[in-house]
């Protein structure tokens, strides 16, 4: 057998085992990362719907939602349907921003059956550390500035920062992150009001989604 020919099957055999290698870390590890993905969405959700609002399992009551304009992009977003005593009490909506500063910012609204913002909280962004990233809750209390809110019509002056007016402080040195994520809260309070009947209608049912408790 020539050098060559004897360093290509090595060369094929090494391949071949990193990829098996590869494969079975994947295999592996995939339950533990569901369940981490699970149990942070279970946080969130219980963050933005607070827990003596509803008696169901909110992953379980997941359905699809999708709205280009309104929930900022032409991909179809996941809600959680709060249901107490089997009667509908509000929803939390995944939605975007598609303009900050660093591009997409992507959350979560709760709203309450009356059209109150009952949370908000960011699922992931690339702001500026230290200046736009305060929009998470581990950095400050801002999104708490949303709780008992709510939009009363698309022209609603109280939805802005407060250097353009609205009742919403804006952070030194970066505003355009905070007008962002208060359009998305806001475009996605409208979307709800627009769309409440049919949201509670829809049957659950999203792919991917586990029950809660499994």
């Amino acid at each position: 057998m020539n050098l060559v020919l004897k360093n290509g099957l090595m060369l094929c055999l090494f391949a071949v085992v990193c990829t098996g290698l590869v494969s079975f870390t994947f295999i592996v590890t995939q339950p533990a990362i569901k369940a981490a993905e699970l149990k942070k969405k279970y946080h969130v959700l219980h963050q933005v719907i607070p827990p003596e609002s509803h008696d169901n399992a909110l992953v379980e009551s997941c359905i699809w939602v999708q709205d280009d304009h309104l929930l900022g992009s032409t991909e179809p977003h996941q809600a959680y349907v709060a249901t107490l005593h089997g009667i509908p009490s509000g929803i939390a909506i995944e939605t975007l921003a598609p303009n900050g500063y660093s591009g997409r910012i992507d959350l979560i609204v709760g709203i309450q059956l009356d059209g109150k913002i009952s949370g908000v909280r960011i699922l992931s962004h690339q702001e500026t550390p230290g200046l736009g990233d305060k929009i998470e809750k581990r950095k400050s209390d801002w999104v708490d500035a949303f709780v008992a809110t709510e939009v009363k019509g698309a022209k609603d002056p109280n939805w802005a920062v407060r250097k353009d007016g609205g009742h919403f402080d804006q952070f030194t040195g970066a505003t355009i992150t905070p007008r962002a994520v208060i359009a998305a809260v806001k475009r996605t309070a409208l979307y709800f009001e627009a769309n409440k009947a049919l949201l509670f209608s829809q049957p659950y049912g999203c792919d991917g989604v586990q029950n809660e408790g499994s």
